[in-house]
């Protein structure tokens, strides 16, 4: 019986979280809620992005973001995933679509973030 992720990247990511989880409750969560199977990992789209975030924040989804509805809001979205729409979308309303890599090395504290999903 299996256990755990066979996607590469989720592995690799996994464990820088890991190092991070030891002090950082914020990494702490994301790790957890990427750890959990596919089935049950989150996917949030672009109008829910829109209804909970505010100009200019940093909003995480660990897990898949999905480009049903639109984005009225400057917003940087960091994601495991992205559709190909979701990222056009993001990046037309002048924000940035970053990997949770990407975020974890920009904000190694993860202040000032939002979870959503």
């Amino acid at each position: 019986m299996r256990h755990g992720t066979t996607n590469y990247q989720l592995q690799g990511l996994l464990t820088q979280l890991e190092e991070k989880a030891r002090e950082n409750a914020f990494w702490k969560r994301i790790h957890k809620d990427l750890n959990k199977p596919s089935r049950q990992r989150r996917s949030v789209n672009m109008y829910k992005i829109d209804q909970q975030a505010r100009d200019g924040e940093t909003i995480v989804v660990p897990g898949k973001v999905l480009s049903l509805g639109s984005l009225s809001k400057k917003i940087d979205v960091a994601a495991f995933q992205f559709s190909a729409d979701a990222k056009r979308k993001i990046e037309e309303a002048k924000g940035q679509a970053l990997s949770i890599q990407e975020l974890l090395q920009k904000n190694p504290e993860g202040k000032k973030v939002r979870i959503v999903g």
